[in-house]
């Protein structure tokens, strides 16, 4: 059996069943459910969420994943029952893409884009001409990154491109900015060798990144378009238990302890 919080792979997403875990209806007796996490803020949360659920008559078995792959993998096979580690946009280009019959239920938090460096840098408009700058490769957050340094006059985008903006969209770069694109865990490894990284607090937190030492420019959380959410199965979205675990969720206890925790790193988006 898998332990309570196990840190799977795409792979062993898709290997769960084998992996000897019985699915228990949310209709069972004490209602059960898996919830599938990124480490970090996100399980960090859901513990307190799982407390708050346990009281409701909701049992949480929290599942981590170490990648943005794996949870909508298991989650369309049913071998989670939800999930709480993406923004609207992430989950829309994935359920566009691979035809997920998944959907979002409430929002959960903001977790702005940080770009760190370790170079002594005090801003992003200190960077010399020629930099290196690492930013996300996924289909959202790269774009994400692209535009926050469109909106600080360091690059210009096709305006066609919208949020999927990548690097081929870039139309102007008067200071020749190199782009590193790189999956979202390898970004704080990254800082050795850039100029600065683009990095959520999904991964900025357990690298031990300070936005006060290292953060020479933050996004904006309050006009964000990026606010993650719960996302279950379209057939679940209406059951019981999915409204108890947005109650669980959306509870002053929760929001108190993200504030306390996390400051300006991770902010509540109800």
């Amino acid at each position: 059996m898998l332990n309570r919080r196990t840190l799977l792979t795409a792979a062993a997403a898709a290997a769960i069943a084998s992996a000897s875990l019985v699915s228990v209806p949310a209709s069972a007796a004490g209602q059960v459910i898996r919830v599938g996490v990124n480490p970090g803020s996100q399980a960090e949360i859901m513990e307190v969420v799982k407390k708050n659920a346990a009281k409701l008559g909701l049992e949480i078995k929290i599942v981590e994943f170490s990648d943005y792959i794996a949870p909508n993998v298991a989650l369309d096979s049913g071998d989670i029952d939800a999930n709480s580690f993406q923004h609207q946009p992430y989950l829309d280009r994935m359920v566009k893409d691979r035809h997920y019959k998944i959907e979002s239920v409430a929002k959960t938090i903001v977790a702005p884009l940080v770009f760190f460096t370790n170079k002594g840098y005090k801003s992003i408009k200190d960077l010399p001409a020629g930099s290196k700058i690492a930013i996300p490769n996924d289909a959202t957050n790269e774009g994400r990154a692209l535009l926050i340094l469109e909106h600080e006059g360091l690059i210009k985008l096709n305006p066609k491109a919208g949020l999927q903006a990548t690097p081929i969209d870039i139309k102007s770069n008067p200071k020749k900015f190199k782009f590193v694109e790189l999956e979202a865990p390898q970004l704080p490894r990254s800082l050795p060798d850039v100029a600065c990284a683009a990095v959520n607090s999904t991964f900025a937190i357990p690298a031990g990144l300070s936005i006060k030492k290292q953060g020479i420019l933050v996004e904006d959380a309050k006009s964000s378009a990026y606010a993650n959410v719960i996302v279950v199965r379209t057939a679940d979205k209406n059951k019981p238990w999915v409204s108890t675990l947005i109650k669980a969720y959306h509870s002053p206890n929760v929001k108190s302890f993200i504030q306390k925790r996390f400051g300006d790193t991770t902010i509540p988006a109800w």
